[in-house]
């Protein structure tokens, strides 16, 4: 929430809050909850606890809606909610770290990661409000043309700097820097930064990945996720956006590759 708003303060953006009611039956009664009431008892409570830390965060609120809505699971009842409302274009969710059982089995974060068709910014539970100045693109360079475009148009808004860094392998062809000045459809001279480092095999990806961010130290991380993976890829060849959303200490933002 605290990212939210601060996107909100640099970005006229509207924001909905929702919150995932899972109404249970109570054990040994007869009678069902009726799940109208427990929604709207959850919307004014959510409603009351965003009116609250707006005014802890000493904010005046933008334009904002308060959502509960009752589902099985966060996951499920987040991409039923945006498949219905074409219009959001994002969507923030907090992330916990998650135990190996629920990294194996699924959490709601990386269910959303590796099957959601909105992009996803997953928010570190410590985070606190900080102002948006720099990104980190972390690129395989496999379609960074296209990638670049949607970066950019997430980063312009928020006059935000984007960096893109390629952890290279021996020997590898790198596209020269003359080629990035011209990806940007809509004005070409919006900079981008390219940090080109060498990948230290004696580590694995995410560990080299994860030292390149603490050396940077960028505002937020954007990566991009193939989601059209089989079963046997999905448990032998997991997400790196997934796994590295488990220990993130920096906001990250995922996209569905193409």
């Amino acid at each position: 929430m605290r990212f939210a708003i601060q996107w909100s303060m640099q970005q006229k953006i509207e924001l909905i809050f929702f919150n995932a009611v899972h109404v249970a039956n109570p054990p040994g009664k007869e009678y069902k909850p009726n799940i109208e009431v427990e929604e709207r008892n959850a919307t004014r409570e959510l409603k009351r606890f965003v009116s609250g830390l707006y005014k802890t965060m000493h904010c005046k609120p933008g334009k904002y809606s308060c959502v509960a809505i009752h589902g099985i699971s966060a996951d499920i009842s987040i991409t039923d909610y945006c498949q219905q409302h074409s219009n959001i274009d994002y969507i923030c969710i907090a992330t916990h770290g998650a135990g190996k059982i629920k990294k194996l089995f699924g959490t709601n974060t990386g269910n959303l990661i590796t099957k959601s068709e909105v992009p996803v910014i997953v928010v570190p539970k410590h985070y606190r409000k900080k102002k948006i100045k720099r990104i980190l693109y972390a690129s395989d360079f496999q379609d960074y043309a296209v990638e670049l475009k949607k970066v950019e148009r997430f980063a312009r808004p928020l006059k935000a700097e984007i960096d893109i860094v390629h952890l290279a392998w021996p020997g590898e062809v790198m596209p020269g820097k003359e080629a990035f000045k011209k990806l940007s459809l809509e004005k070409p001279s919006y900079k981008v930064g390219l940090k080109i480092e060498r990948r230290d095999f004696n580590q694995s990806l995410l560990k080299n990945l994860r030292n390149i961010f603490n050396k940077s130290n960028p505002s937020m991380i954007v990566m991009f996720t193939d989601q059209h993976k089989s079963l046997l890829e999905k448990l032998f060849l997991p997400s790196k956006a997934e796994q590295l959303s488990f220990t993130t200490s920096i906001p990250l933002l995922v996209f569905q590759k193409s």
